[in-house]
């Protein structure tokens, strides 16, 4: 069951890992287009190759329209989607100061009791994005510039959050057999014992 949760949390992080980049490259295509069409707007465009300027800028040199809308949606996904492979291996941030001293048994009851703390964090959000999916396809909202539905974005993270929640239950669960029997099964920062 372990190696079928950690399969999904890296395909997860890796569909995560795609649509980051392909964000990133959105950007800085905008970005350029920025440039490039305040560039062609200026006075040295005008006057060194005028043609060739209103060229460029009727064929539509310019930011992307609506890029903010889209990285907006897509960086949602992107961080639910890279949530079950960080809860997977344990690499969510923590400060273990007090808890490096406790007696193995004790410390591996408290990872349970905070597993189970955020997996049922995780199912909330899942939960509320659920709600707020229905809510956003009954009122069929829709994005400012480039007007696609919401609910897209919303459903593309339900299904990122829903991921992570189970995997969230399936740690919670295996840290609560490790804390009752003493035995390994999730090595932090590598996922479940091979």
């Amino acid at each position: 069951m372990g190696k079928l949760f950690l399969a999904l949390a890296r395909g997860m992080a890796v569909l995560g890992g795609i649509v980051l980049g392909l964000l990133v490259l959105l950007t800085c295509l905008s970005v350029a287009g920025r440039v490039l069409n305040t560039a062609l707007h200026g006075e040295t465009a005008q006057s060194l190759f005028p043609g060739l300027a209103e060229r460029l800028l009727d064929w539509g040199v310019g930011p992307i329209l609506g890029d903010f809308e889209l990285v907006e949606a897509g960086m949602a996904f992107t961080i639910f989607a890279f949530l079950p492979l960080c809860q997977i291996a344990g690499a969510h941030a923590s400060v273990d100061i007090f808890t490096a001293r406790l007696p193995g048994r004790a410390r591996r009851a408290l990872e349970a009791v905070i597993e189970w703390v955020f997996a049922a964090v995780l199912v909330l959000i899942a939960w509320q994005l659920w709600l707020g999916l229905l809510a956003k396809m009954r009122y069929n909202e829709t994005t400012y510039l480039l007007q696609f539905p919401i609910w897209w974005a919303y459903a593309a993270s339900l299904f990122a959050a829903v991921v992570a929640a189970l995997t969230g239950v399936w740690v919670a669960l295996a840290r609560l057999v490790e804390s009752v029997s003493g035995r390994v099964i999730l090595h932090s920062d590598t996922g479940p014992e091979a």
